[in-house]
C-alpha cells in the first residue's frame, strides 16, 4: 500500500494493531486465510449448512461480548465467510431457471444482492479500523500562525441564515490581522452588502453565477491571498476553537492538502421531525461523519464535504481550483488531490452546526444532487482507473460512488416476492428451506456485525427506511448520469424555511404508495396461494410472505416520512445547560441556568419559585469565561421554577455576544456526539412497527378526509390559505 505519509516520513498515528501483528498471530491468519476459501466453496447438505452456520454464529456471540477491535476483525471475517458462502451458492446452484420469466426475475435479483455483497464488502474495509486522529496543538507563538481566508458562500438563502454565521466567524479565535472574512454571494443582494459593510467583512460578488457553489468558491480564490482557505455553508456556524482543532496537523505535514471536520445539525431532518426521532434516533449523516470518515481517514481517503473544512491554498490551486465538472466539487476535489499524491485529514469533532434541510421533497432533491455527482465521478474520473490512488484508496472511493446506485436493488428488493406471490415465478430456484439455511445466516451474520460496528451511529434497519424513501427519485437521475454525465443541474438546498401547516406530501409519497399497494395486493395474494393454489409449498408462500410483510413494515414508515409536520419556528431551540444571571425590575438579581436558547430567546432553571407576569421587563446575563453579557428580555411564560424569555432587539454588538455565548461555544457540539446508547434489534423493531402504523393511520386519515371534503361541497369550497401546493392534513 503506498504510503500516506508523502516525503516527510511524518506517520498520523500508530499503526493499528492488525498491521503490527506478532509472528505467531500472523501465522495463523494465513492459515485462516488458506482455510476460509476452502470453506466457502465446500457442498454440504441442508443438515450440515444448519450445523455450520449455527456454529459460526454462536462464535459470533462470544466474540461480541468483549471488548476491543480485534474481536471487531474476527466478526468481520466470519461476517465476509457467511456471506460469501451464501453467494456462492445463490451463483452456482440456485440459477437453474425452467422459464424465461424467471431467469429474467432472477437475474435481477441476483443482480441486486451482488451488488448488496460488494457493497458490504466494501463497507468492513472503510470502517474495520477508525483512525480517530486527535487534534494537534499550534505553536505557543501566535506569529507563526498561518494566515486565513474564511469563505461563507451563499445564494438565495436570507440574511437570517447568514447573520449568525458571519458572526461566529468574527468570533474564532485566531488574530485578528491572520483571518480575513468574506461572504461570496452569489444573490448580488443590496442588504447583504450592507449587512457585510457594518460588520466589516468583505461582501464579494461576481457578474454570473457559472459553476454555482464551486465557480463561486474559485472566483473568490482569484482575488484572495491567503495560505489557508476555509470553507462554510452559510447555515453552518462554527465554533470559537475551530481554527485551533484543525490547524494544528498543517504544521506537521507539508503535503496535507486539507482538513475536514463533521457537519452536525442543530435542526431537525424531515426524517426526525416527521417521525418524531429527533435526538433518539441517529440522523441520516451521522454514519458517514462518525464513522465511514474516520474510516476513510486510516486509508487517507477522506473526502471533501464543501463545508467546515480547511484547504491549503497551494495543493488548491495546483489541482485548478475546486472541480466543477460535477455537481458534487467537493468529493471529486479531494479526489484530485489524492491523485497528485496529496494526503487529506478527518477530526471527527464537530466545531460547527447547521440547518437541516427543511422538508422530504428538499431532502429528497439535495440526495438527487448528491447520487448524480457521485455518479457523475464515477463516469468521467473514475477511481479505479487513473494514476495516483493506492489500493485503499480506489476501494474508499469506490463504495461512496456505488452506495448512491442503490436505486434500482433498493426497488428490487421491495418487489421481488411479488414475483413468485402474483406469477408464481421461481427467482431463487431452491427449497425454503435451503433458502433459510444460506439467507438467514448471511442476514443475521450481517447486521449483527454493522450493529457492532455503526451501533452509535446508525441503528439497525433504518438504512432501509432511508433508501426505500429515496430508492425511486434517484435511480433516474444515476442513471442519466452514467449513461451522459454532463446533464443535470446544480440545486441549492433551500434553508430557514418554514412548514406553517401539516400535510401528507402525496408527491414525494406516491413512489411509496404504490409499492406499498403492491405489496399489500401480494399479502392477498400469499394468502390465496396459501389456501386455495398452492398449499403443497406452504413453506415457500409462508417465506415469500414474510419478506413481503417486513417490506410493508418499511414502507409504512416510508408513508410517515412523507407526513411533515408544523414548522413554525423561525429559530430552533438547541439544548444547552450553562450558568446564567437573571436581573428583575427591582434591582435584584439571582443565579440560574439555562436548558435551550435560540437567536429570539432563552429557557432558564431557577433555583425556586419566581412569580413573573407575563411580558414582565427582565434582564439576563450569559458568560464567555469571565466576561458577562447582558441582555435585554421579556418574559413569554412562568411555570413553577422555569421561565421562556424573548429578547429585546439588540445590537449588532449584542448579537455578536450572543452567538459568542452560546452557538460558537467551543464544547457546545462535542458532548452530543456519538452518544447514541447501542439498541436491541427487539426495540428497533418495536420502534419501526409503531412508525409503520402511523404511517398508515396518517395515510388512511389523509385520504378519508380528501374523500369527504368532496362529499361536502360547501366545506371543500371554504377558504384555507394555500401551503406550499400539498395537500393539508
Amino acid at each position: 500500500m503506498k504510503s500516506n505519509t508523502g516525503d516527510t516520513g511524518y506517520v498520523p498515528r500508530e499503526a493499528p494493531g492488525f498491521l503490527r501483528l506478532w509472528p505467531v498471530r500472523l501465522l495463523g491468519w494465513l492459515v485462516a486465510l488458506a482455510v476460509l476459501p476452502a470453506l466457502v466453496i465446500a457442498p454440504m447438505t441442508f443438515e450440515q449448512q444448519l450445523v455450520l452456520s449455527v456454529g459460526i454464529f454462536a462464535a459470533a456471540l462470544v466474540t461480541n461480548r468483549f471488548r476491543g477491535r480485534f474481536a471487531g476483525l474476527v466478526m468481520i471475517v466470519l461476517s465476509v465467510v457467511v456471506s460469501s458462502r451464501y453467494t456462492y451458492w445463490r451463483v452456482t446452484e440456485t440459477m437453474y431457471m425452467d422459464n424465461l420469466l424467471d431467469l429474467v426475475l432472477g437475474v435481477g435479483l441476483l443482480m441486486a444482492e451482488l451488488y448488496a455483497f460488494v457493497v458490504l464488502l466494501l463497507g468492513y474495509v472503510q470502517t474495520a479500523w477508525p483512525l480517530e486522529r486527535k487534534p494537534v496543538p499550534l505553536p505557543e507563538d501566535t506569529a507563526l500562525w498561518p494566515t486565513i481566508d474564511l469563505f461563507i458562500p451563499t445564494y438565495n438563502e436570507p440574511l437570517s441564515v447568514v447573520r449568525p454565521t458571519v458572526l461566529a466567524a468574527q468570533s474564532i479565535d485566531w488574530p485578528r490581522d491572520k483571518i480575513k472574512i468574506f461572504v461570496l454571494d452569489d444573490g448580488r443582494r443590496e442588504e447583504f452588502r450592507a449587512f457585510c459593510e457594518e460588520l466589516g467583512v468583505t461582501h464579494v460578488t461576481r457578474d454570473n453565477n457559472r459553476h454555482a457553489k464551486a465557480g463561486n468558491i474559485n472566483a473568490a480564490l482569484k482575488n484572495t491571498t491567503a495560505e489557508f482557505v476555509a470553507i462554510f455553508d452559510c447555515d453552518h456556524i462554527p465554533t470559537r476553537s475551530f481554527m485551533q482543532i484543525a490547524m494544528g496537523w498543517f504544521g506537521r505535514d507539508p503535503k496535507l492538502g486539507m482538513v475536514q471536520l463533521p457537519h452536525y445539525f442543530f435542526s431537525a431532518d424531515p426524517f426526525e421531525r416527521n417521525l418524531d426521532t429527533f435526538g433518539r434516533v441517529p440522523n441520516e449523516g451521522e454514519l458517514f461523519y462518525g464513522l465511514i470518515q474516520d474510516g476513510n481517514d486510516l486509508w487517507n481517503a477522506t473526502f471533501f464535504c464543501g463545508s467546515c473544512a480547511v484547504l491549503r491554498r497551494t495543493i488548491v490551486e495546483e489541482v485548478g481550483g475546486i472541480a466543477v465538472e460535477t455537481v458534487t466539487e467537493d468529493a471529486h476535489t479531494a479526489l484530485k488531490m489524492h491523485r497528485r499524491g496529496y494526503n487529506t485529514a478527518y477530526l471527527a469533532l464537530p466545531q460547527a452546526a447547521g440547518l437541516a434541510t427543511e422538508s422530504l421533497s428538499g431532502h429528497v432533491g439535495q440526495r438527487i444532487r448528491w447520487a448524480r455527482g457521485m455518479a457523475q465521478i464515477f463516469r468521467i474520473d473514475n477511481p479505479l482507473f487513473g494514476r495516483g490512488l493506492h489500493w485503499a484508496q480506489r476501494l474508499c472511493y469506490l463504495n461512496a460512488m456505488l452506495h448512491f446506485l442503490y436505486g434500482l436493488p433498493r426497488l428490487i428488493y421491495l418487489t421481488a416476492p411479488l414475483a413468485y406471490l402474483f406469477f408464481g415465478a421461481s427467482v431463487i430456484h431452491a427449497s425454503a428451506s435451503m433458502i433459510f439455511a444460506f439467507a438467514l445466516p448471511h442476514i443475521l451474520h450481517a447486521n449483527l456485525t454493522n450493529s457492532r460496528i455503526q451501533g452509535r451511529f446508525r441503528y439497525l434497519l433504518w438504512n432501509e427506511v432511508y433508501e426505500a424513501v429515496l430508492a425511486w427519485y434517484i435511480f433516474r437521475p444515476t442513471l442519466v448520469a452514467l449513461i451522459n454525465p454532463k446533464l443535470g443541474s446544480f440545486n441549492v438546498t433551500a434553508k430557514g424555511g418554514l412548514v406553517q401547516e401539516a400535510y401528507f406530501d402525496t408527491q414525494i409519497a406516491r413512489a411509496s404508495l404504490v409499492l406499498l399497494m403492491l405489496n399489500f395486493l401480494g399479502v392477498c395474494a400469499g394468502v390465496w396461494r396459501l389456501t386455495w393454489v398452492d398449499p403443497q409449498n406452504i413453506a415457500t408462500v409462508w417465506l415469500t410472505l414474510a419478506w413481503t410483510v417486513y417490506n410493508l413494515m418499511i414502507l409504512g414508515a416510508c408513508v410517515a416520512a412523507a407526513n411533515e409536520s408544523r414548522q413554525v419556528r423561525s429559530a430552533h431551540r438547541v439544548a444547552l445547560e450553562v450558568p446564567a444571571t437573571l436581573y428583575l425590575e427591582d434591582g435584584t438579581s439571582m443565579r440560574c441556568s439555562t436548558f435551550d436558547f435560540s437567536s429570539g430567546g432563552l429557557g432558564i432553571a431557577l433555583p425556586a419559585d419566581v412569580p413573573l407576569a407575563q411580558d414582565a421587563k427582565v434582564g439576563v446575563a450569559l458568560y464567555r469565561g469571565e466576561t458577562e453579557s447582558r441582555f435585554a428580555a421579556t418574559v413569554r411564560f412562568s411555570s413553577g421554577r422555569r421561565l421562556g424569555l424573548r429578547f429585546a432587539p439588540m445590537t449588532l454588538v449584542q448579537e455578536r455576544a450572543l452567538v459568542q455565548c452560546t452557538m460558537a461555544r467551543a464544547d457546545i457540539w462535542a458532548a452530543r456526539w456519538g452518544n447514541y446508547p447501542r439498541v436491541g434489534i427487539h426495540r428497533v423493531l418495536s420502534h419501526l412497527v409503531r412508525i409503520s402504523a402511523t404511517g398508515f393511520r396518517n395515510m388512511f386519515a389523509h385520504y378519508y378526509r380528501a374523500a369527504t371534503s368532496r362529499l361536502r361541497p360547501s366545506a371543500a369550497s371554504s377558504p384555507k390559505p394555500p401551503v406550499e401546493a400539498k395537500d393539508p392534513v
